[in-house]
């Protein structure tokens, strides 16, 4: 019978004789149905090159299969991986984060960074000490890296470069905002001063709730940086670079980006307004973006992301949510 460490959260197996109160870093790895990449991205994390004591927490999101933690659970049950595998019982991208972050601010009395990594990612060996040493030297208690993407089977070349591909920033330092948690270090305080759940289950299948953590997170005053350095490699299946799915992805960041402004200006007088408004002012933009990318590149889709971006705001003022993460199979 599986240990059961909190509602809705259970656990699947465990170094024997984990040290928790030797643990300054806890990797969280969400993992849904991928459990070949699942054992890549662990083995990326055994080959780490860093003196930080750190231990790794699976999250398996899907109860019912289960492969991911069938697939891990012996790694970790034989002291070849340190940490733990735990079940996430309800069904949702911000569940399987809530379930990992709780276990490991609750579970390390010593905890002083999470990080996370998605299952289809894997990690440089430098990764984790170069995360912990940026957040150090710029005293920031959020720092983000890029994500690479790597393609299977033959892509067209322009459609690489496109945003939904590439990272945000290019250079380390402090920057104003990250968008994603698929590369990410969080200082314990954060998590200290933020509430629970930690991230929104509102945003479960449409993602996001990363996005709107960091968003609260920088409201609250912690600031944010991003290091050029910290790099992991994701694999992009061949279902995700075709027209259909960049575009759905593309809408989907507008529709994000409106929703998430909506809530940080929900305490405004007029919050509500001035968020229509610059989802007008981006529509009435879009156009001659377009034109002036697709003049110098010659590439039409990635030329249509602005103009996807700003269409997706407009569409979740009428309540669409694209929910991507509700079939895996598609996303």
């Amino acid at each position: 019978m599986k240990q059961r460490l909190a509602d809705n959260i259970s656990l699947a197996g465990q170094t024997p004789g984990l040290d928790a109160a030797a643990v300054e870093i806890a990797v969280t790895v969400p993992t849904f149905r991928r459990p070949d990449h699942l054992l890549r991205t662990l083995d990326s994390l055994r080959a780490q090159k860093t003196s930080r004591p750190f231990a790794v927490i699976v999250m398996e999101n899907d109860a019912e299969g289960g492969a991911g933690a069938e697939a891990a659970a012996p790694r970790f049950q034989s002291g070849a991986d340190n940490g733990l595998v735990v079940i996430a019982h309800e069904r949702g991208n911000c569940h399987a984060y809530n379930a990992g972050w709780f276990t490991a601010f609750t579970l390390f009395p010593n905890l002083r960074y999470l990080a996370v990594i998605d299952d289809d990612e894997i990690a440089d060996p430098n990764w984790i000490e170069q995360l912990c040493a940026t957040s150090e030297r710029l005293d920031c208690a959020l720092v983000g890296g890029p994500q690479i993407a790597v393609f299977e089977g033959d892509v067209r070349g322009d459609w690489q470069t496109h945003p939904v591909f590439t990272p945000h920033h290019n250079e380390t330092g402090p920057v104003p905002v990250i968008y994603s948690s698929g590369n990410l270090l969080v200082r314990s305080d954060v998590l200290r001063a933020m509430p629970q759940p930690f991230l929104d289950p509102r945003f479960n299948f449409t993602g996001g709730g990363d996005s709107d953590f960091i968003q609260r997170a920088r409201t609250k005053g912690f600031r944010i940086a991003w290091c050029n350095e910290a790099i992991v490699r994701e694999t992009v299946p061949e279902r995700r670079v075709t027209w259909s799915w960049i575009q759905a992805r593309s809408l989907r960041n507008g529709m994000l980006s409106a929703a998430i402004e909506h809530r940080r200006r929900a305490g405004d007088v007029f919050g509500r307004t001035r968020t229509i408004a610059k989802s007008l002012a981006l529509l009435a933009a879009a156009p001659p973006r377009f034109a002036v990318r697709f003049a110098s590149t010659g590439s039409l889709l990635p030329s249509l992301y602005p103009v996807h971006v700003a269409l997706g705001r407009i569409m979740s003022e009428f309540g669409y949510a694209n929910e991507q993460y509700r079939d895996p199979e598609k996303n």
